[in-house]
């Protein structure tokens, strides 16, 4: 139980950084690209948060993100609307490697603030599944 404490603390932890540089009216760019970056060590906290839960709290060893979402979605975690968000921003976070294409970088800045309301709402359920 003190490592799925640590990687929720972890994810939350994570998630207020990211809600912090969402905060900024008008990004220049190079908000923009970290914008993208903080999302994307949001993203890698919040799988392996659910991740380790999945095995502690349920008993599933998952390996990978889409799995973890899946997992999470069966188990009512995650209703059906969250867990097809939550795998576009897998996708999502697979193509934040490409955000030297400037369409593609804005596409995927313009979801950012969904997903940290999607990251938030399900590291809540986990937090009170687990306690």
């Amino acid at each position: 139980m003190d490592r799925l404490s640590e990687r929720l603390r972890a994810a939350h932890s994570a998630l207020s950084r990211l809600e912090e540089v969402l905060s900024i009216d008008a990004p220049s760019l190079i908000e923009r690209d970290a914008t993208i970056q903080r999302f994307e060590f949001t993203f890698e906290a919040l799988w392996k948060a659910a991740k380790e839960y999945l095995f502690v709290i349920e008993g599933f060893e998952i390996a990978s993100p889409k799995g973890v979402i899946r997992s999470c979605r069966e188990l009512g975690i995650l209703n059906d609307e969250s867990a097809t968000h939550a795998l576009v921003m897998a996708d999502d976070r697979n193509l934040t490697l490409h955000t030297y294409n400037e369409t593609l970088a804005n596409q995927i800045y313009s979801r950012i603030k969904s997903y940290s309301i999607l990251i938030r709402n399900w590291l809540q359920q986990m937090q009170d599944r687990a306690n």
